[in-house]
């Protein structure tokens, strides 16, 4: 491990983050213990990050005086979502370092320009077809066929803006339902299993990767996120290496998840990049020596990185959605006296169906143990009729 470089950053440093919601609350929970403050700049009135930050703003990001009056009250500027518009982070960028920086953030957001930035590095991705106009639709269904998938190009996640097509015939059809937006149409791969790699970048080059996760979902919301992932050493070897072409190809200093498809024979299919901690990525905290969001303050503050060594030999996480909440308050006390269960809940004032409230994290030396008992434990702490 090297020493802090020149640029580092000291303790009591301010810490920006854009964005105030649940990721940026485990951000500044890991950034205090490094001794830093953190600064949240969000349009949510009363987000989970505020009540453990040092100063909340309240603002439009495209509110660009008041987002560049935020940079000036900072030392250095990331954000927790990758929907912030990138002439916000441009913005922020006039007084104060951000990172990763807005190239990464300017891909990420459109469908369309992460395919293409993946492919122009050389990574493994999916058949896919632009969509801007209705005029592009036949050419689509010239290039994908088959089944495939449907994905506005901006503002999609969790399964937003998706719809599947069992054919090009349906092309037209779902393009109209997802608003009639620019959009990709991606070839339905017939993966195993989905992966991904959480790893970080300091500024000075060094990079720590996670081994990979394997994530269940439901609706298409992650459910659960099982680690070590069930792959062979030659898919493991190539997750990573995906992960890391990632992080060089864009130059990231920060954290970033490259989620991944396995395919039948074990080779790996870029599915998205997401630049920020991951959701399959907060088992980190308790499961590792250092968690995805402290090496994200880390990297930020030009620290070095942590170890991404793990504290046993297997652990698991399952998310707490919103449609807990449907007969009253869960009974956390049965959550709690779980041996070993790490409970996070995120201070959301308001449960929906599909939101995500909260987290549970167990350790142990069985992995489809760990996960039988995530889920028992959700299923019992949901109040009786």
């Amino acid at each position: 491990m090297t020493p802090p470089g020149p640029d580092a950053l000291p303790p009591n440093a301010m810490l920006g983050v854009l964005g105030g919601g649940q990721l940026g609350r485990m951000f500044a929970l890991a950034a205090h213990r490094l001794g830093f403050r953190v600064a949240v700049y969000s349009d949510d009135e009363d987000p989970p990050a505020g009540a453990v930050v040092d100063h909340h703003v309240r603002g439009d990001y495209a509110d660009l005086d008041a987002v560049e009056d935020f940079a000036r009250q900072v030392d250095v500027v990331t954000f927790e979502f990758e929907n912030v518009p990138a002439t916000t982070a441009e913005a922020a960028a006039r007084h104060a370092p951000v990172r990763p920086d807005g190239s990464l953030l300017h891909a990420a957001q459109d469908r369309i320009r992460e395919k293409r930035a993946l492919r122009s590095l050389g990574l493994p991705v999916a058949k896919f077809a632009e969509i801007r106009s209705a005029d592009d639709v036949v050419a689509a269904q010239l290039a994908v066929p088959g089944a495939g998938i449907v994905k506005t190009a901006t503002s999609g996640y969790d399964g937003k803006g998706q719809r599947r097509v069992a054919d090009a015939s349906e092309l037209h059809a779902a393009w109209s339902q997802v608003g009639a937006h620019p959009a990709v149409v991606e070839s339905l791969v017939p993966f195993e299993r989905e992966i991904s790699v959480v790893g970080a970048r300091g500024l000075d080059g060094e990079i720590a990767l996670y081994e990979p996760f394997e994530n269940s979902h439901v609706d298409q919301i992650l459910d659960v996120t099982r680690w070590p992932a069930r792959v062979t050493t030659e898919t493991r070897n190539a997750a990573l290496e995906v992960a890391r072409s990632v992080l060089l190809g864009f130059d990231v200093v920060g954290v970033l998840c490259v989620e991944m498809f396995v395919l039948a024979g074990g080779d790996v299919i870029v599915n998205e990049i997401a630049p920020r901690p991951h959701n399959s990525g907060h088992l980190t905290i308790d499961a590792h020596v250092t968690s995805q969001f402290e090496q994200q303050a880390r990297a930020v503050a030009g620290l070095p990185l942590g170890s991404v060594d793990a504290v046993a030999p297997a652990a698991a996480m399952a998310n707490l959605l919103g449609d807990l909440w449907a007969r009253g308050e869960p009974d956390w006390s049965r959550a709690l006296c779980e041996p070993g269960l790490h409970l996070h809940l995120y201070a959301k004032r308001e449960a929906r169906p599909g939101r995500k409230m909260g987290h549970m994290t167990v350790s142990g030396s069985d992995a489809e143990e760990l996960v039988d008992r995530l889920h028992t434990v959700r299923r019992e702490i949901v109040p009786d009729d």
